[in-house]
């Protein structure tokens, strides 16, 4: 389905975002160079991202749709007389983020650490791939997404030939808030080597909350880029590009490409999706994200450097 430019007022960060030709668009689909690792190669380093339709498997990523619906009812996060598949929200109870979703689940480790997207990664990197263990699932009710920023400030403690695979879990809308992507910020070189460089999970020494990022986990900074997608866009050019994805589709780009999500406009609809990381097994990972039990952003990653 191509976004109809200007028939949907769409919005993130709860700002309405412009939807001329000079400031947004349609996401550059490369389906047809599937299996032209070179040309993908290349389509990554002009655009920052390879946008592949129906490139997994369909009732896989339905499989592990249901999955994860089912335990967001079990906590009583969905509405009880609407189809499990259709992701109603029970909006008395508040569904968040929470990566305990994810574990054992067979039907995501079998969609996104096996088939299509492995070999995609093993063909594309031209190796042997390593995964990063923790899945990012995205779990959005209606309201605001996710701001501006780059993956590299969460992830950088090992090697930045690393890439995030973005896969939507069902059918996401410009009005359920799928994926942003600004074009051409991965060559933005000012953000990438001031913002793109530092890391959320370090603090100043001397900084007098230092005891409560070491004690609690909490971070001195987000990692966000921006609050406003307007402004941001404004300031840097380009275009913000998106599209109304499937499942089977999957978004894969660079750490230093900047994104964004849509909000969810929808009434009382779940917004599904899953980020996860892969590189070259040869190559240094960063180790907030490996393991049974990852350390993600908690107390034992905090770093303190001299400010």
């Amino acid at each position: 389905m191509v976004v109809q430019q200007g028939t949907r007022e769409l919005r993130s960060q709860g700002l309405v975002l412009s939807q001329t030709p000079e400031t947004f668009g349609e996401l550059r689909d490369s389906s047809a160079l599937a299996g032209d690792f070179a040309a993908l190669r290349n389509r990554m380093v002009e655009d920052g991202y390879v946008f592949l339709r129906d490139y997994l498997h369909r009732d896989e990523v339905i499989d592990a749709r249901r999955a994860m619906l089912e335990r967001v009812a079990a906590e009583g996060g969905l509405a009880s007389n609407a189809p499990l598949l259709d992701g109603v929200l029970n909006m008395n109870i508040p569904v968040r983020f929470d990566p305990r979703r994810t574990r054992n689940s067979r039907e995501l480790q079998t969609l996104l650490f096996d088939g299509p997207m492995i070999s995609f990664f093993e063909g594309f990197l031209q190796g042997e791939v390593r995964h990063f263990d923790y899945i990012w699932l995205r779990s959005v009710s209606p309201g605001k997404g996710t701001a501006p920023h780059g993956d590299s400030v969460f992830m950088n403690r090992g090697t930045l030939d690393l890439y995030t695979a973005w896969t939507p879990l069902g059918d996401i809308d410009t009005q359920l808030g799928g994926l942003i992507v600004l074009e051409n910020s991965h060559k933005l070189l000012d953000i990438r080597n001031s913002y793109g460089l530092r890391d959320v999970d370090t603090y100043c020494d001397d900084d007098p909350n230092a005891p409560e990022y070491l004690a609690t986990g909490k971070q001195a900074w987000t990692g966000k880029l921006s609050d406003d997608p307007v402004q941001l866009r404004n300031d840097l050019g380009g275009r913000w590009l998106t599209a109304d994805f499937r499942p089977g589709d999957v978004l894969i780009f660079t750490m230093f490409t900047l994104h964004a999500s849509l909000d969810n406009q929808s009434e009382n609809r779940l917004r599904l999706s899953t980020d996860t990381r892969y590189q070259l097994a040869s190559e240094p990972v960063d180790e907030r994200w490996i393991g049974e039990d990852p350390i993600a952003h908690g107390p034992d990653a905090k770093k303190g450097i001299i400010c």
